[in-house]
């Protein structure tokens, strides 16, 4: 069964930290690109970070510096180092892959930054 399943969202205050976390099945994870995307109310899905099967990363420009994304191959997981976070960061973050012939997501978990 192909599934992704993020973990780790919640309430933090600026400037406070969050991991999440994507448990994902061996056959959508392995040797593929993995993703974080979040979409905040009334606005689309953007893309947060990349990893490569190969463990190459990229960042949007808004969280450069501050979003960290790494791979556990042994794990089949994918997480979201999230530090210095902004209310602007509150969002349902998801984790996506694309698996020939479709993309994957997960239910996707939320994150809310504020006061």
């Amino acid at each position: 069964q192909v599934q992704l399943v993020e973990s780790g969202g919640g309430l933090v205050q600026p400037g406070g930290s969050l991991r999440l976390s994507c448990a994902a099945s061996r056959s959508i994870f392995s040797g593929n690109t993995m993703n974080w995307y979040r979409q905040a109310p009334g606005k689309e899905r953007e893309l947060v970070a990349t990893i490569t099967s190969y463990g190459s990363t990229s960042y949007a420009d808004s969280v450069k510096g501050r979003f960290t994304i790494s791979r556990d191959n042994a794990k089949n997981t994918v997480n979201l180092q999230m530090n210095s976070l902004k209310p602007e960061d509150t969002a349902v973050y998801y984790c996506n892959v694309y698996y020939y012939p479709r993309n994957y997501w997960g239910q996707g978990t939320q994150v809310t930054v504020s006061s």
